[in-house]
């Protein structure tokens, strides 16, 4: 994110427009604003980006978390590390107003179908986090725990993987980072419409 600070208008939509008519056309319209001196109250962007950025920067996570991982979820929404200053720390206890999901601990097969409703009960777009080393493939138990989940993947997509066992609370908010950027790069009005969201 700090990369595209020094840039000039010219080259950010560059950036984000790949159709060369389409950036032809936002350029002609940054030069308007330049000669109107709009440039202080005017913004111009695809509105593919417009969604994106407002998604990337507005993730509501579930409020959920199974075991040891959890404390490390916990410690990144305290003052120490405070995820509100990266526009995600508005914690729901409900899934119909989350869109991330942070599986956060061991997960067994008897919790998995609660898991899986959670996950579907969310609205789209949803996002999913596999925290720790049990999350991703059974941790400790992979051998003979055989009542815990080999990789929570195997019933739900996960969108982001976050090892350790329990991860540190840097690594979950790097992991955040990460989801964020591949939030930025999205073509929402392309997937839904079949339309891009340049024009």
């Amino acid at each position: 994110m700090s990369s595209n600070e020094n840039k000039t208008a010219e080259e950010l939509l560059a950036q984000s427009i790949s159709n060369p008519r389409d950036l032809t056309r936002y350029l002609q319209y940054l030069k308007i604003i330049r000669e109107q001196e709009l440039s202080s109250s005017v913004l111009i962007c695809p509105f593919d980006a417009a969604i994106n950025w407002s998604r990337a920067n507005s993730i509501w996570p579930l409020t959920f978390g199974l075991a040891c991982c959890a404390i490390e979820m916990m410690a990144v929404g305290a003052d120490k590390f405070d995820l509100d200053r990266f526009g995600a720390g508005a914690f729901r206890a409900t899934p119909r107003q989350a869109d991330l999901m942070i599986v956060a601990g061991t997960v067994t097969y008897k919790m998995m179908p609660r898991v899986k409703k959670l996950y579907e009960q969310m609205p789209d777009p949803k996002y999913v986090m596999a925290m720790g080393a049990c999350t991703i493939g059974g941790g400790p138990y992979c051998k003979f725990g055989y009542h815990v989940v080999k990789g929570i993947d195997k019933f739900i997509p996960v969108d982001i993987y976050v090892p350790g066992c329990p991860p540190r609370p840097e690594a979950l908010i790097d992991a955040l980072f990460k989801l964020q950027a591949k939030i930025a790069h999205d073509s929402p009005l392309e997937n839904r419409f079949g339309v891009g969201g340049n024009g």
